[in-house]
């Protein structure tokens, strides 16, 4: 009787269990929320930038290479890398020995073409004179025939003496083209003469030239940014093409920042833009900048690789680098914070928004059209948002999308500032959530933050 007590109780006692997890169950089922559990956020109106990313490296806006145009053995080398100079400071001297010589034959070329024009000179002075003496001469002749000519008449001289006198006038007239003909000639040689003194000027100002350009000077100011020979090293350099670099002049107060840009962003890109640099030298430390040259070719178009269309084409955009930005970096011992090189990342700012309704990017999400709404609309998908009605139930709102930097997005169309919009999770937005959908708002773990410190942020 007892036994059969005991198992009766037990009984009573599972099936009141079982009653109680029920009503446990069913109270529970009541107190919790209804439809899908997501994050929400109101749509705000802020300025909104639009920016592009792109990468590259600080170089000086200006720096000037230092060749050689004549060849020779470096005698004398007056800088070191890092030194400050001045246009027109003497830099290096290459051995001028050779050139010294040139110059003094050239020299002596010169000479013998002036003493050549001289001779010539004094041959047509010579001419001149022959030719007026025989002019006088034949002047006389032709009076004496002009009188034998009536002498003949009158039978006073013989036919023998009239030809003679003939004679003399047709030699002496001969004798005077002659003469007329050495002036010219003569006349060609000092026009011949004066050409060799020009050739002989000219090949010794090139022959001086090339002796000057054995002192090479600085032609601005700036820094030696690069040096690469040393003193007794030979370098070669002609004056028709560029001979050995020998180091670079730089303008280390005026640097930029030459990044690439992909040609999806660089249509967005215009001369004028402000930036923002960060080098990796100075991390955390923002620098401003402006757009001074965009590329209009690409940088990487390299002959048949360029007919490539799976390799990324980028193009070079230069942008200035504000001094008053980085001013405070500039401390004894450091006058140029920048070095030829240095790694340096930016942010392009392309489009400013101000007052403009935003939303998180992941609240827009793309959804396939109806077919008859795809054949009057001419497009397959259409940009919506979800806002959370009073209801707890969501809209889906078709939206027109402007603007957007690496959180937020504008919306020009559809959503008002202030409306409540479905932040995520992203599968919710993307794919599973409808018009008319039940939604209740996730609740934050804040005795996890609490203990952690670490805000959590839920999409």
């Amino acid at each position: 009787m007892a036994k059969s007590k005991k198992r009766l109780w037990i009984t009573l006692s599972l099936v009141l269990l079982v009653v109680l997890l029920l009503v446990a169950a069913f109270l529970k089922s009541k107190s919790q929320p209804k439809g899908e559990e997501v994050t929400m956020e109101s749509a705000e109106e802020r300025t909104l930038y639009e920016t592009v990313a792109a990468s590259g490296r600080i170089f000086p806006e200006t720096e000037v290479k230092i060749s050689s145009d004549v060849s020779g053995e470096i005698v004398e080398l007056n800088v070191a890398e890092g030194d400050s100079v001045l246009a027109g400071q003497v830099l290096a001297k290459i051995d001028p020995d050779s050139y010294v010589s040139a110059v003094e034959r050239g020299k002596a070329s010169v000479s013998s073409a002036k003493a050549q024009l001289a001779i010539a000179q004094a041959n047509r002075e010579s001419a001149t004179a022959q030719k007026e003496q025989i002019a006088a001469q034949l002047k006389n002749a032709r009076a004496i025939h002009e009188r034998n000519i009536e002498l003949l008449d009158e039978g006073i001289i013989s036919r023998a003496e009239f030809d003679q006198s003939l004679s003399n006038v047709e030699n002496l007239e001969a004798n005077l083209s002659a003469a007329e003909a050495n002036i010219r000639s003569a006349d060609q040689t000092i026009k011949s003469n004066e050409f060799s003194i020009e050739s002989a000027q000219a090949t010794l100002d090139e022959l001086q030239t090339s002796l000057s350009r054995t002192t090479i000077k600085a032609p601005v100011d700036g820094i030696i940014s690069s040096l690469s020979v040393e003193q007794g090293e030979r370098v070669v350099g002609t004056i028709q093409m560029t001979g050995t670099e020998m180091m670079r002049i730089a303008n280390l107060n005026s640097m930029e920042a030459q990044v690439d840009v992909s040609e999806t962003d660089i249509i967005k890109v215009v001369i004028g833009d402000s930036v923002d640099i960060e080098v990796d030298a100075y991390l955390d430390k923002i620098m401003k900048g402006v757009v001074t040259e965009i590329a209009n070719s690409a940088s990487n178009l390299t002959g048949a690789a360029s007919l490539n269309t799976d390799q990324v084409t980028n193009f070079i955009v230069k942008i200035r680098v504000d001094p008053n930005s980085y001013k405070e970096l500039i401390r004894p011992g450091i006058s140029y914070p920048f070095r030829p090189g240095m790694s340096a990342s930016v942010d392009i700012y392309t489009e400013k928004a101000e007052n403009a309704v935003t939303v998180p990017i992941q609240c827009v999400t793309a959804r396939e059209l109806e077919e008859d709404e795809k054949k009057e609309l001419d497009k397959e998908f259409k940009e919506v948002a979800f806002i959370v009605t009073e209801a707890d139930t969501v809209r889906m709102l078709e939206v027109k999308t402007g603007i957007q930097d690496n959180e937020y997005i504008q919306i020009t169309e559809g959503i008002s500032a202030g409306d409540k919009i479905v932040t995520g999770p992203y599968s919710a937005i993307s794919e599973k959530l409808e018009e008319g959908d039940r939604v209740h708002e996730k609740k934050k773990d804040n005795d996890k933050e609490k203990k952690s410190g670490i805000k959590v942020t839920v999409n």
